[in-house]
């Protein structure tokens, strides 16, 4: 699948702007647009990447609404790095933050993910369904970005959890909100304080993972579920704004358990710090990995 640098949606004309750390691909016949997750220098959450999303999604809206502007129905993220979807939050950065006790810059960071993966997780609030798709390795905040859509989609092998437990910390960026809704309290508790990393069979099998495909099958998989939701869009899309309504997980609820986060974050003790470099290390590893099989 081919993908570039920056949004083209013809017929409309677009700011100039290039993603550094995102991909774009319109599939005009199946009215799907795709985005890539490719963060540098290691497969995590930066700033970058952030910045990034913030201006697909306000490019992407603009190009919707423009009067002469292309028919969306469906929006995919996916990454463009073989074998990791998303490694989680820019722990080097938590670390220097926390030891400088800057309070201010770790609840924007948080803002900042919220402020993009919220809109993911209301369809930008226009006639969208998202869908994620998770081809490799997705942790702590890369988990939860997925969980912000709609539908998953997940290959068979996929390992996905949350390790912010292993540094005494806990993912605060709506992992507790989106497992809960898709699941129950007691559920997310329990996946969240294991620490543990599932693979895409069991969360499936637990019903996280909405939809399992063999490996090397994403993609087809995408619009396989494409073509069935096409057969019947406006029921289907009616029946999910409603449960949207009753499981309402709303912006304020989001930033209240990011303020708990960054209070929990300045508690952080010196053996936690030193975990979470061991985890940086691990980021790196994986970075190195997947810039070979490239």
């Amino acid at each position: 699948m081919t993908t570039m640098n920056a949004l083209q949606l013809p017929p409309v004309t677009l700011p100039k702007e290039k993603y550094s750390h995102l991909s774009t691909y319109f599939d005009e016949k199946y009215e799907t647009m795709w985005y890539y997750l490719e963060p540098e220098p290691r497969p995590c959450v930066t700033k970058q990447l952030l910045e990034d999303l913030k201006l697909f999604h306000h490019d992407l809206g603009y190009a919707m609404d423009h009067p002469d502007g292309p028919s969306v129905k469906y929006l995919v993220l996916g990454s463009g790095i073989p074998g990791v979807f998303n490694l989680g939050g820019d722990l080097e950065l938590f670390q220097q933050l926390i030891e400088t006790r800057n309070r201010e810059a770790l609840f924007e960071y948080g803002k900042a993910c919220i402020d993009t993966m919220y809109p993911h997780h209301i369809e930008l609030e226009r006639d969208l369904t998202t869908i994620t798709l998770i081809q490799g390795d997705a942790l702590g905040g890369g988990l939860e970005a997925a969980l912000s859509s709609s539908i998953i989609i997940a290959e068979k092998g996929t390992k996905m959890g949350f390790p912010e437990i292993m540094f005494n910390l806990f993912p605060g960026m709506g992992a507790f909100s989106f497992v809960s809704r898709k699941l129950n309290a007691k559920m997310a508790e329990k996946i969240i304080l294991s620490g543990k990393l599932y693979l895409a069979e069991e969360l499936h099998e637990m019903g996280l993972v909405d939809i399992l495909t063999e490996k090397g099958e994403g993609e087809r998989a995408v619009y396989d579920y494409i073509r069935k939701e096409n057969r019947a869009r406006n029921g289907t899309r009616a029946l999910r704004a409603a449960a949207r309504k009753v499981e309402h997980v709303s912006y304020e609820e989001l930033i209240d358990i990011v303020k708990i986060w960054v209070d929990a974050a300045l508690k952080l003790e010196r053996k936690d710090l030193r975990m979470m470099q061991r985890l940086v290390s691990r980021q790196a590893k994986n970075a190195l990995k997947a810039s070979a099989a490239v």
